[in-house]
């Protein structure tokens, strides 16, 4: 059996305007209120997402992303907490 984790891509990975959907979400490798608004704001296995940009500093955080309608930032260190499928 294969792990998806090991198998597929995270959302940090994920190139610039490329599609995806969120397979699966690490929410113990996140703090509980960051889960919280991840969630509030739409970000759940299943939602389609893409890469709009990467922040210009450092970590190349923040990364601002699309999810429906709605571009949003968040941190590299949550991305890395997403398993996605290219679509």
């Amino acid at each position: 059996m294969t792990d998806i984790a090991t198998s597929q891509p995270t959302l940090d990975t994920l190139a610039p305007l490329a599609r995806a959907e969120i397979l699966s979400i690490d929410w113990n490798s996140l703090a509980p209120d960051e889960a919280k608004r991840l969630q509030a704001l739409g970000i759940d296995e299943g939602a389609r997402v893409a890469i709009a940009h990467r922040g210009v500093f450092f970590g190349r955080d923040p990364i601002a992303l699309i999810i429906g309608r709605t571009t949003i930032a968040i941190r590299r260190a949550h991305a890395r907490a997403i398993t996605v499928r290219p679509v």
